[in-house]
This record gives C-alpha cells, sequence and structure tokens, in this order.
C-alpha cells in the first residue's frame, strides 16, 4: 500500500529513454504484485501452467526485464527479508481484505459477471514463497542480479541509491523516499498503454521521476519530518494515521511542531517514534552484488518451456533480445569509457 502522499509529492513524467544506461533497484515484491493483478484472463483468473501453477508472475518478468534492458536500464530486484514486528497488524488485516475479495470473486464468476470477477481477482492476489523463489530462480537465469534484504525490500534499494551504486529504486510507493533513496522512479514495471479499470479505455502509462530533495524543498521540510507527516497520514506500520489528519493539515503540523509525535503518540495502539527510528535506521546489508550476466539459454528454456508451458518460439525470441540488449549495452559502455580516455 505504502504511506498516501502523492498528492503532496512534485514529480514528472520520464521516458524509459531518460534512463538510459542507469542501474535501477527494483522493489521485487511490488513488482510481482503489479504483474500478479494484471497479466490475468477476463474472468480475473491469472495464466497458469498444465499443472495449475501460476505463471503471470513469470510472464512479467520476463519480458518486462527485457523490455527495460532494450531501453538501456540495468534492473536489479531486491527482495524482502523480514518485516518488523508492528506490520504484523497490517500483514493480518491485508491477508483478510484478500480472502474477502476472493470470496466476492467467485460470486462474481458464478453470476457470469466478469468485469466484477476481474476487479475482485486483482484484489485477491497474494505472493506466496513458491512464487518469490520461482521468480528468483528465473532472474537468476537471465543474468539478473538479485539482492536479499535483511528485512523491507524498499529500504534496502533506497540505501543502495543513496550510496550511489544504483541511480534510483523503483516501486510504486513513496515509502522509499522515507528511507531516504536520493531518487524514486515510478511506473517503472507497468509503462505502456494500459486499461482503466471498469472501462473499456487505454492510457499511456509513463515513467515518473520523484526527486527526494526535490520534495523536501517543494515542502519545506527535512527528511526527518517527511517521516513524520507520513506517519501522521499513515504508513503500512500504522495504517489509517491519526483520525481526522489528511496530508495537507500533516503537513502544517510538521512545520510548526518541534515533536509532532508525542501528542498523538497516546492514542496510538503502536510505538510511533519506533517507526520513525525504522525509517531513519532500518536493517540493510553491504553484501550485495550488481553483476549483469550472459543468460542462461538452456536454463531459461527448461525452465519457462519445459517445466511451466510457456510458449518455446516466444521464449527463444526474448533470450535473443536479451542477449542483444546485454551487448549493446556493453558496446555503449566500451565506447563511453574511450570517449572519456581520450585527451
Amino acid at each position: 500500500m505504502g504511506v498516501p502522499i502523492g498528492d503532496l509529492v512534485p514529480r514528472k513524467e520520464i521516458d524509459l529513454e531518460n534512463l538510459y544506461g542507469k542501474k535501477i533497484a527494483i522493489d521485487a515484491l511490488n513488482a510481482i504484485y503489479q504483474f500478479l493483478s494484471t497479466i490475468r484472463q477476463r474472468d480475473g483468473t491469472p495464466l497458469m501452467d498444465s499443472k495449475g501453477r501460476i505463471t503471470s508472475h513469470l510472464s512479467g518478468l520476463f519480458y518486462r526485464t527485457i523490455n527495460l534492458m532494450e531501453a538501456g536500464i540495468k534492473p536489479a530486484y531486491v527482495f524482502d527479508g523480514k518485516p518488523p514486528e508492528f506490520k504484523r497488524k497490517e500483514l493480518e488485516k491485508r491477508r483478510e481484505a484478500r480472502e474477502e475479495a476472493e470470496l466476492k470473486w467467485k460470486e462474481a464468476l458464478a453470476k457470469g459477471n466478469l468485469e466484477e470477477a476481474r476487479k475482485y481477482a486483482q484484489r485477491a492476489t497474494k505472493v506466496n514463497e513458491m512464487l518469490i523463489e520461482d521468480a528468483k530462480k528465473l532472474l537468476q537465469l537471465m543474468g539478473i542480479p538479485i539482492i536479499q534484504a535483511p528485512s523491507e525490500g524498499e529500504a534496502q534499494a533506497a540505501y543502495m541509491a543513496s550510496k550511489g551504486d544504483v541511480y534510483a529504486s523503483a516501486s510504486q510507493d513513496y515509502d522509499s523516499l522515507l528511507f531516504g533513496a536520493p531518487r524514486l522512479i515510478r511506473n517503472l514495471t507497468i509503462t505502456g498503454k494500459r486499461k482503466m479499470p471498469g472501462k473499456d479505455v487505454y492510457v499511456e502509462i509513463k515513467p515518473e521521476l520523484v526527486v527526494l530533495d526535490e520534495v523536501l524543498k517543494e515542502l519545506k521540510i527535512t527528511r526527518e519530518k517527511l517521516i513524520e507527516l507520513a506517519i501522521l497520514v499513515g504508513t503500512d506500520y500504522n495504517p489509517g494515521g491519526v483520525k481526522g489528519i489528511g496530508p495537507k493539515k500533516a503537513l502544517e503540523i510538521v512545520r510548526y511542531s518541534r515533536d509532532p509525535l508525542a501528542k498523538f503518540q497516546r492514542q496510538s495502539d503502536v510505538d510511533l517514534y519506533a517507526i520513525k527510528e525504522f525509517f531513519l535506521n532500518p536493517p540493510v546489508t553491504n553484501e550485495y552484488s550488481l553483476s549483469w550476466k550472459e543468460p542462461d539459454e538452456e536454463g531459461i528454456l527448461k525452465f519457462l518451456c519445459d517445466e511451466h508451458n510457456f510458449s518455446e518460439e516466444r521464449v527463444k525470441n526474448g533470450i535473443e533480445r536479451l542477449k542483444k540488449a546485454i551487448k549493446a549495452g556493453r558496446q555503449s559502455t566500451l565506447e563511453s569509457w574511450f570517449v572519456k580516455k581520450k585527451p
């Protein structure tokens, strides 16, 4: 879900070409949820192989990652580790919401209402360990770096961006800014034409760039105050925030109060200061490698085609595109090196 501060945050549309040559740390779970939600049949049923195993996320990861590589982007996927204890309540609420949506999905199917069925099917999307392991396996076979975060993937991606190891963190949520990412890219994995929910209308979705320094300058606050603002309106760790306080009111409060959390801590059932500290100093690791390798052609074909019934022709075509993208990226890096070395 993330923190609902989108109306306050300045951002600008960009083209994929603007990210040429950039390394970007992608919030893997966020991307996988997007693929599972959008890559479905008309009645909301996800893509499956002959054994009934879901493959929507594999299709999304394979083809979308190739698209990014063809645009000259170097993606690395960051996977979640153990969530903080104070997120448990929110995770339980999400589980209950998915179960309710699944019941409504089945009811809509029984009535033959495919539009309603698809809507509820998307809300019922869930990710289990098997889907995560399959995603990791595919990315490794493709030669794409994967990073295992000790806790939140967005925190790890933000850390990598703040160190300069990657250009930006990529996610639909704004939490990356709270974790200190200097740049956030939104819509990276859903760029292109997308159907509007409940309408027979398609819109063009483009990547958005959000720069932390520009956000803080626009709002006239510090990152610490941005975190306090987020806590007041609600985060994944205190959903709903403080009753009656929206983003604009929260902004005024944090601007003019030295300790805006003190007043509201008494009415909260979670430690607001612990949440603030988590955003400021989340668990992260230095143990990661950003190395893009040649794809394992035989491994990809065996995994996608033999095990999960993907079209061999389409997968082979995808592999060729991936190889060309890797070669083009290396050639451009080599040319850039020679240009820099010219006297």
